[in-house]
């Protein structure tokens, strides 16, 4: 996306404007979510309507003005050309996805991690995602294991009521449960000791959550695909960060990480990592 962004804006802004872009941006469905400098807000409706122009698949261009935050992990974005929706279709991986872009959270950058965990399940696994959004990680898993079921908690009332809408529509209602609520009090009250796996994509509080995690597991022995947020200098050092985190974040539970990868770089010297843990 980084070249792509700089080829269609090379013939409207000179050299120096092109190297003041940020390195990347997304494409969600038929919506761009682009992050445009300060020093180039005056171009920034220049930059929308070349994107629309020269990106077929694009009929939208919102720019990011704020980082993801809240418990519900929103980003305020501002709407700069093309239809002004925050609704869009996306799809991946043979799955269907509708998507509220301002009201929920949801990141094209995750699919690579989707589809491997999804390549992980063996059959007829009990899966509890404690922070399922609008069912990605649920759905692409269900689609690719069709004996497991999966309780996809999630506290966001639109992202959850857009869970529901997406199993309907990749015909899996059969497959994915979407709950409404706080996975700290969903687990005890519903899901104590069904799980084989547990997926916990909150890398910003997962940490929180582990026992919660290990409590839906059963006889509390199972996987637990644990997501952090680390710091280090290189993506070689953000490994050793995120065995420490791990291991820490697991704490006294009987555990051993079977394996860590980097999932993408999230600022300067800022890792999302995520350990594939065995409860044991």
């Amino acid at each position: 996306m980084t070249r792509m962004l700089k080829e269609v804006l090379q013939e409207k802004l000179d050299v120096t404007e092109i190297d003041k872009l940020y390195s990347s941006f997304d494409i969600i469905g038929s919506i761009a979510i682009i992050k445009i400098p300060e020093t180039l807000s005056s171009k920034k409706t220049l930059i929308a309507d070349t994107l629309i122009e020269e990106i077929k698949s694009v009929k939208t261009v919102f720019s990011q003005v704020s980082a993801i935050e809240g418990d519900y992990r929103l980003r305020r974005l501002e709407f700069l050309s093309g239809e002004n929706t925050p609704i869009t279709i996306h799809k991946e991986h043979g799955s269907t996805f509708k998507v509220d872009v301002i009201n929920t959270y949801f990141s094209p950058r995750l699919s690579t991690e989707r589809l491997r965990i999804s390549n992980l399940i063996s059959p007829n696994e009990v899966i509890v995602n404690m922070f399922g959004g609008v069912g990605t990680f649920s759905i692409v898993i269900a689609r690719n294991n069709r004996s497991s079921k999966i309780y996809s908690i999630d506290s966001n009332p639109i992202a959850y009521d857009l869970c529901k809408e997406n199993t309907e529509i990749n015909k899996l209602s059969n497959n994915v449960f979407p709950i409404l609520g706080d996975a700290k009090e969903i687990i005890p009250k519903k899901l104590r000791g069904i799980a084989t796996r547990v997926l916990m994509p909150l890398p910003e509080k997962a940490k929180e959550f582990v026992d919660s995690a290990v409590s839906s597991l059963v006889n509390s022995k199972g996987i637990v695909h644990y997501f952090a947020h680390v710091g280090a200098e290189n993506k070689k050092n953000a490994i050793q960060s995120a065995l420490l985190d791990t291991t820490a974040s697991f704490g006294d539970i009987n555990h051993t990480i079977r394996n860590v990868r980097v999932v993408r770089e999230v600022g300067p010297r800022f890792y999302q990592i995520v350990s594939d843990v065995e409860v044991i």
